[in-house]
């Protein structure tokens, strides 16, 4: 009965088309570098909460008579306020960062670094659209007698005071910084890894 089907559809006129060698449609599309691009996300979030956790106490002491004080009057958990914000949005913060460079690699790359330079600043606006009201958080965290329960009371006690501009406020001067220093990381990062 199914042979009666397929010959009752088959044109004569069609001609099939040969696939080349190592065409096999079972399997799914791998991006370039040999990954998927979940892959790329889990790496770029791994990679940037390790990063950001380990160098938390750094960025909140900012300097040794700074740390020094903390530690004198908050002792080492003064180090680490703030921390929460950054270890709730680190990760899908850098996921998305990665995601977005590799896609904008792929679809702009003709293999060269103009192509690494447009997509760096496509990641960069798009993270930082979410990592910038993180980061507000943690800097009102890390301040001394910070008013804030924790993250979830800044966020809302923000929200309800100063409205959704107040975590955007400092987007454009991020996104400034970030670019030219991120472009120029990236782009020696493919040429190292070309060369």
């Amino acid at each position: 009965m199914a042979t009666e089907a397929t010959s009752k559809f088959q044109n004569p006129d069609l001609r099939l088309i040969p696939q080349p060698l190592d065409f096999h449609p079972e399997r799914t599309v791998k991006g370039h570098d040999g990954l998927y691009f979940w892959q790329f996300m889990v790496a770029g979030s791994i990679a940037g909460s390790i990063e950001h956790m380990a160098m938390f106490p750094i960025n909140t002491a900012q300097g040794g008579s700074t740390a020094a004080s903390i530690l004198k009057s908050e002792g080492p958990r003064g180090l680490y306020c703030g921390i929460g914000a950054m270890g709730l949005g680190a990760g899908p913060t850098h996921a998305l960062y990665f995601l977005g460079y590799e896609i904008c690699k792929k679809n702009f790359s003709g293999g060269n670094y103009a192509a690494h330079v447009v997509s760096e600043v496509f990641a960069i606006v798009a993270s930082d659209t979410m990592f910038t009201p993180i980061d507000m958080v943690k800097q009102r965290l890390q301040l001394a007698n910070s008013p804030y329960l924790g993250v979830w009371d800044c966020v809302k006690r923000v929200l309800r005071e100063e409205g959704l501009g107040a975590f955007y406020a400092s987007y454009r001067t991020t996104v400034l910084m970030n670019a030219p220093f991120t472009t120029v990381h990236f782009t020696m990062y493919e040429a190292a890894k070309r060369g």
